[in-house]
C-alpha cells in the first residue's frame, strides 16, 4: 500500500497543487533530457482494432461497449480483422493495438485462433489484450493468470497495453467501473505479464472524480511494481471523455490539468523510460506542447480509433502533419516499434 503521509509522497504532492505549470513544466523537461539526452520525439504507425464492443463490464466512463444482444453489438470476423491489418501494412504501419469488450459468448479458443489466424496470414506485431480483458479470461474460462498468458503468447501476443488502468485506487475504482479488475489484480496482471517475459505500457485516466492525492497513489503504484518487474516501457495519460457517458456530469478537465498531470508522472516515474503525448484526446498542438512537459513520444499515428471517438473526441492527424509539429517543437522525428526500438529512415 502506498503511504500518503511519507515525506516523499507528501512532497510530490505539494509540488503537484502549488508549482507553477512552467515550473512543473521544466522540472518534467529537466527528467526527460535526463533520460532521453538526443535530441529525438518518436512515434509509431498502428491501428486501433476493437475486435468487439459487446461488454458486461458496465463502465460508466465507456460510450463505446453495448451489452449482449444489443442492436449494435458487434464481432468482427478473422477476415475483416485480416484487411485491417493489410491496409495498415499498405502506410507502413508495424503493429495492431487490439482490444475489445468483456464479451461473455466468445470462447477462449477464439482468441487463440484469431492470433494463429494473424501471425500464419497477415504477420504483425500484436499489442493485444488489456489486463482488464486477460483478468475477464482467467475467471471466464477458470484458468490462472499465468496460464492465460502463457496461452496467448504462444498463439502469437507480443505485448499487452496498458488499457483500463483508470485511476489505481479501488475507491475510485468502485465508483466507476466495479465489475472490472480491481486495483491490485490489474497490477498482478502486469506484473505476471513481465514475469513472462513480456513488455507492457501503462496508462492513466482522470477526471474521474479523484483528488490529486489519488493521481500520484497510481503514479506510486506504477513505480513500485517498475522496481520489481522493470516490464512497463511507457506511461500514457488522458482525460476522461464524458460525452455520452454516465459521467457526463463531471465535465472535461482542462488542457493545464493535462500538462500538469503528465508533467507530475515524469518526475515520479523516474524508472519508466518514455512519456507519450496524447494527442489523440487533447488535440494536435496540446500534444506539441506536452513534449516540452516530459512526453519524448508522440504515440500513434492511430489509423483507426473508436473509443474515444465514441465519446466525441474526434482528433485525426496526417504522418505528414504528426512529422511537422515533432519538427517545429525542435525535435528528429523518428519512426518506432512498440519496444521503442528506431526504424530506419526512409529512403
Amino acid at each position: 500500500m502506498v503511504d500518503r503521509t511519507a515525506p516523499e509522497f507528501r512532497s510530490f504532492l505539494d509540488v503537484y497543487e502549488h508549482a507553477s505549470l512552467l515550473e512543473l513544466g521544466q522540472l518534467a523537461d529537466a527528467a526527460r533530457w535526463k533520460l532521453h539526452p538526443e535530441n529525438v520525439v518518436t512515434y509509431i504507425i498502428d491501428r486501433n482494432i476493437n475486435y468487439t464492443n459487446v461488454c458486461v463490464a458496465d463502465c460508466k466512463f465507456c460510450a463505446f461497449y453495448r451489452r449482449p444482444k444489443h442492436a449494435e453489438g458487434y464481432l468482427l470476423s478473422f477476415e475483416e480483422i485480416g484487411r485491417k491489418i493489410e491496409e495498415l501494412k499498405a502506410i507502413g504501419g508495424v503493429q495492431i493495438l487490439m482490444q475489445g469488450g468483456h464479451n461473455p459468448y466468445i470462447p477462449f479458443e477464439w482468441y487463440l485462433d484469431l492470433l494463429r489466424y494473424i501471425k500464419r496470414h497477415h504477420p504483425i506485431h500484436i499489442h493485444g489484450f488489456s489486463p482488464s480483458e486477460i483478468d475477464f479470461f482467467a475467471g471466464r474460462f477458470g484458468m490462472t493468470l499465468e496460464q492465460v498468458i502463457k496461452e496467448l503468447v504462444a498463439a502469437g501476443l507480443d505485448s499487452v497495453p496498458g488499457g483500463g488502468g483508470e485511476i489505481l485506487v479501488q475507491e475510485v475504482r468502485d465508483r466507476v467501473a466495479k465489475k472490472k479488475a480491481g486495483a491490485d489484480r490489474w497490477l498482478e496482471v502486469m506484473e505476471v505479464a513481465h514475469r513472462l517475459g513480456l513488455k507492457t505500457s501503462v496508462t492513466m485516466m482522470y477526471g474521474l472524480g479523484e483528488t490529486p492525492a489519488d493521481r500520484l497513489e497510481h503514479l506510486f503504484r506504477v513505480k513500485d511494481v517498475q522496481a520489481r518487474s522493470g516490464g512497463f516501457t511507457a506511461f500514457i495519460c488522458w482525460p476522461l471523455q464524458p460525452e455520452h457517458t454516465e459521467l457526463e456530469h463531471l465535465g472535461k478537465t482542462d488542457a493545464v490539468t493535462y500538462l500538469r498531470t503528465q508533467a507530475l508522472a515524469r518526475i515520479v516515474l523516474d524508472n519508466v523510460p518514455n512519456i507519450q503525448a496524447s494527442w489523440v484526446t487533447m488535440g494536435p498542438k496540446i500534444g506539441q506542447v506536452a513534449l516540452r512537459f516530459g512526453a519524448n513520444d508522440f504515440g500513434s499515428l492511430m489509423m483507426e480509433e473508436n473509443v474515444v471517438s465514441s465519446a466525441g473526441t474526434t482528433w485525426r492527424m496526417t504522418l505528414h502533419d504528426m512529422q511537422r509539429l515533432i519538427v517545429d517543437a525542435g525535435y528528429q522525428a523518428v519512426q518506432r516499434r512498440q519496444d521503442y526500438t528506431l526504424l530506419p529512415a526512409a529512403a
